[in-house]
This record gives structure tokens, sequence and C-alpha cells, in this order.
């Protein structure tokens, strides 16, 4: 029995002794920031522990900037040696394909059109003539009639296949009349730029472009056109550069950078891409409102251009805005 009592006792002193070691208080020092306002308020007990945050000040200033964007010769015109319709070669052999097949459906639509109909249309009215004067058949206009429907159904026929193969050459960023007619020496450069960026870029929009096999050339280039269709995936839509040089070395299937230089309509506050984060919907940045303490601030946000974004409402002129470490803050602030 006494010796129950003594392991009674001894568990109960070193309960107490763990109890006592729980509650004694943060060492001073602690380097761990203070998080208040449901993660709205951040601070940190020295300099040294915020010094790794960068931050750049706002104010009113023109929304500018540039816009790279990869590309890639898609297609080079070439004359060919025997007349007539140049020769285009694609980076694609499907685009090849379409661009061939087309050529020869449209040839056969003309000649549907302007031989085969025409000339059944002769006939059935030649047909109903001998009809009316008693010297053709019921049985003739029938033949006659059918003949010249096969002929009108051939054409639908062919225009049907043509837009299939338009399409084609359409999602790819090409436009076949244009293709049709380009000039021998003429490049189509393709490139891909972000749906929000499509209000900085226009048909006519100049561009400087440099080819990867010929780094130290920079070419001069303008938007010809924008494609129909936004990826669905990656949100991104296509533009046509149409390149015209007597450069024989451009190949189609070589990479190019494009760059556009891009600007807003007004002034404005604008922030950089990385001090930008998003949650639960709702646009955020982080605001030094002291030498070791950082507010979170919602914004409201308008148009990109390049790494920069207008702003609308949430900031001032003259906050300090962090652009380097944001995404630790963003963990403490909302707890990932």
């Amino acid at each position: 029995m006494q010796r129950i009592t003594g392991y009674f006792l001894a568990a109960s002193l070193l309960l107490a002794g763990c109890r006592h070691k729980t509650q004694e208080p943060v060492a001073a020092g602690d380097p761990s920031p203070v998080i208040t306002g449901n993660g709205q308020q951040i601070s940190f007990p020295d300099t040294a522990s915020s010094s790794f945050f960068a931050v750049e000040p706002v104010g009113d200033s023109t929304l500018s900037g540039t816009l790279h964007a990869p590309g890639k010769v898609a297609a080079t015109v070439l004359r060919s040696d025997v007349g007539g319709q140049n020769i285009v070669l694609f980076d694609d052999p499907q685009l090849t394909s379409d661009y061939s097949q087309l050529i020869q459906h449209q040839v056969n639509i003309n000649h549907i059109q302007d031989v085969n109909i025409k000339q059944k249309k002769v006939e059935l009215d030649r047909t109903q003539d001998l009809f009316d004067h008693g010297a053709a058949s019921g049985k003739d206009i029938l033949e006659a009639r059918s003949e010249l429907s096969i002929e009108q159904t051939n054409l639908a026929n062919e225009k049907t296949q043509l837009i299939e193969h338009e399409s084609g050459l359409k999602a790819a960023g090409f436009n076949p009349e244009a293709l049709r007619a380009s000039t021998p020496g003429t490049a189509y450069i393709i490139c891909d730029i972000p749906e929000n960026q499509l209000n900085n870029v226009k048909k006519g929009s100049p561009c400087t472009i440099i080819l990867s096999s010929f780094p130290d050339n920079t070419y001069n280039g303008k938007v010809e056109d924008i494609a129909d269709v936004i990826d669905d995936v990656t949100r991104m839509i296509k533009l046509r550069i149409r390149l015209a040089t007597p450069d024989n070395d451009i190949r189609a299937g070589m990479f190019a950078t494009i760059t556009f230089q891009v600007h807003g309509d007004s002034n404005g506050i604008n922030i950089s891409r990385d001090a930008l984060v998003t949650a639960d919907g709702q646009n955020y940045v982080f605001v030094r409102t002291a030498p070791n303490t950082f507010t979170r601030r919602e914004i409201r946000t308008g148009q990109q251009i390049g790494d920069r974004i207008a702003v609308y409402s949430g900031l001032k002129n003259g906050e300090n805005v962090v652009v380097k470490g944001v995404m630790q803050l963003k963990g403490l602030s909302f707890g990932y």
C-alpha cells in the first residue's frame, strides 16, 4: 500500500512539473511574427526579420510596358518554278494539306460554276424549247433537270469541303486569301498573347522580331491579323505577323521572340504583377505601414500591360507595396 502511494505521489509531481513548463512565458527575442486582425496585419519583432521583404512606392504614372510573346515562323512563300500559284511551305504538315486541298476545291468550284452548271442550264433551256415544240419528251426534261441538280449538289459539296480546310487555316492564324495573294519572299510569323492583353495589341501594331537562328538580326513587323478563336485551355490568342524580307535563310519552323511596346490610355496608380495575390476570388497587396509591419489591403484592378497592372481603388500615392516575399506574407496572412 505504501509503495502504491509512493508511485502516485511521484506521478503527481511529474505532472505538476510538465504543467508548469507549458505555462512558461515566451522568451524575449522570439523571431516569430505577430499576426492580428484575422491575418490582416503582420508585425515582425525586428528589422532583421522584416528586411527580407522588398517594397516599391506607388504613384500616378502612365501605364506602359514591354510585352514579349513567343512565336514561330509558321509559313514561307516561295516562287513556283512552273509559274502560276506560289508555293507556301508550312511548319505543320496538316496546314500544308489544308492549304493544298483548299486550292484544289477552289479550282473545282470555279470549274463547276463557270463550266458545268452553265452548260447544264443551256442544255436544260434547249431541251425545254424542244419540248415546247413537240420535239422532246417529258423524260428528256427530267433527265436535263437531274443533270443540273447533280452539278449543283457537287458544287455544294465542294464548298463544304473548302470551308472545312479554310477553318483549319484560320484556327492556326492564317487567312487563305492573304496566302494566295502573298508575294515570294514573304514569311508569316504566328505568336500567342494572353487573352487579357488583347486590348493592348491591335491590327497594325508595330513589333520587333528576333529569330533564335539569327539572334544578332532584328526585324520590324506589324500585326496583320488576329485570330477569331481563343484557346479554351491556355486562354491565348494567335496573332499573324507578315515579314517581307529577301533573307532566303528564313525557314518555316524557326522560333522567334516578338516584342510589343504597349501603353495605357491614362495616368493612374499601377503596381508590379509580382505584388498581386489572389485569394477567394479577391485581389490583395501587402503594404508596409510601419518599419516592421505589413498590412493586407484589398484592391480593385484594371488593365494589365506587360508586368504592370492598373489599380482603381485600395491604394494611395506614396504607399509602399511589397514586391518580394509576397507569397510568404500570403501564407502568414491566410494561414496557408
